[in-house]
């Protein structure tokens, strides 16, 4: 590609007669280099489309969005409807799913590019997932999910997570099997839940922290545990991450412990995630509120915060979209975000923080020398694509000047 014409970009901001804030755009041309770079970027009033390129019809380009919680391997997208079946408790449902396990492994491959698919046209270049790791299974969902990624190594990039779903210490053979999966193309290591599913936190989190340190690998924990408990895990972590010097290589997903602990205590244990460079990635629970975390106040603390769709259509559960976009709305409708900023500043939690304007409201994005990724969308800015998620659905994928067509992709995929 060498240029893309006609694209709305974000340049400020002005006064409305009643005060209220909009956001002001213009047209302009993006040239790209070989490398994926944006080389030069020119106001379309002074120059007229010339030469071969991609007319984006004056759609709104927005930095290109990141999926940072994620399980391809559980999804049942791609095979005939079943809704999920009622559990007892999280053991329980842990019990139904390894019975499904075998079964479900067959189609790995196929489900992951199923729903890889769904992400790419929402405007994904980038997904982590979680993969199960697991004495039912072994590596066979590892092996799926990286055969179906690789196949759009184009279009996204990506962590996979190696994760004990069934938990690090309840089977012998999971350790080593998390040691095989490191070796073998998982890019971090997982954990869940040291006392809710492990029932001792202060192994768990050693053998996580031995393994983790053997391979230099970053960890993401899966916490459902509220409360105390979950506060509890969260801080033990952190204390041997700080005395082992471990820093900058932790996520958090969930964080539930995050609730029930008290604003004071919330701002200081804030404080000491920022000072640890500790991730924390929400899924957005707004079904249960007691599980909704304190997330402007963590990104007030400076504490990067990631958003993700989790599981969709799997044994766990029947719903969602797989819209990271439709996320972003969901937080805003639920804390109550109505203004033109504060929808707009929300974007940051699917784009690595990346926003087209600062928080002064200046132009920041894109610039020379940037990545040329980027999602096209029919809007008139970042506040309305996020108000108005669902009605944004027709987007365009562009990574490193690269176009992503669904219908060519799938053309290829099936004479592989």
């Amino acid at each position: 590609m060498n240029w893309i014409w006609n694209v709305r970009l974000e340049t400020g901001e002005s006064m409305d007669s009643y005060g209220r804030v909009q956001t002001e755009t213009g047209l302009f041309h993006l040239k790209v280099d070989e490398q994926g770079q944006v080389v030069e970027i020119s106001a379309a009033e002074n120059r007229q489309p010339d030469g071969e390129g991609f007319d984006a019809k004056q759609k709104l380009a927005l930095p290109a969005f990141k999926e940072l919680h994620n399980h391809l391997d559980k999804t049942y997208l791609s095979l005939e409807w079943k809704a999920s079946r009622p559990s007892k408790n999280l053991d329980h449902r842990l019990e139904m799913e390894a019975a499904e396990l075998t079964e479900l492994a067959k189609t790995i491959e196929q489900r992951a590019q199923t729903m890889i698919e769904r992400h790419l046209k929402n405007g994904v270049n980038h997904i982590r997932t979680h993969v199960n790791i697991d004495p039912f299974i072994r590596l066979e969902n590892l092996k799926g999910v990286k055969k179906a990624l690789d196949k759009y190594k184009e279009y996204v990039t990506y962590d996979i997570v190696a994760f004990p779903q069934h938990g690090l210490l309840r089977h012998a053979e999971v350790p080593d099997l998390l040691r095989q999966a490191l070796q073998s193309g998982a890019t971090m290591l997982g954990a869940l839940d040291p006392g809710g599913i492990d029932k001792n936190i202060e192994a768990s989190l050693q053998l996580t922290m031995d393994i983790a340190k053997e391979y230099q690998s970053d960890v993401d924990f899966h916490l459902h545990d509220s409360g105390h408990l979950g506060y509890y895990t969260m801080d033990h972590w952190l204390r041997m991450v700080e005395q082992q010097g471990y820093r900058g290589k932790t996520s958090f997903s969930h964080a539930f412990g995050l609730n029930g602990i008290g604003e004071s205590k919330q701002r200081a244990f804030a404080k000491r995630l920022k000072d640890n460079n500790v991730q924390i990635l929400t899924t957005v629970p707004i079904s249960l509120q007691r599980k909704l975390i304190p997330i402007d106040l963590l990104t007030e603390a400076g504490v990067f915060v990631g958003m993700g769709c989790d599981g969709f259509y799997d044994s766990w559960g029947p719903y969602g979209s797989g819209d990271v976009l439709e996320r972003v709305k969901e937080f805003c409708e639920y804390t109550g975000k109505t203004t033109e900023r504060k929808l707009r500043e929300s974007l940051a939690y699917i784009t690595e923080g990346v926003t087209p304007l600062d928080q002064e409201s200046v132009y920041q994005w894109p610039k020379v020398g940037d990545e040329a990724s980027f999602v096209l969308l029919n809007a008139s800015c970042s506040a309305e694509a996020v108000a108005r998620a669902p009605q944004s659905q027709e987007r365009i994928l562009i990574n490193k000047g690269k176009i992503y067509n669904p219908y060519k992709q799938r053309q290829n995929i099936q004479s592989l």
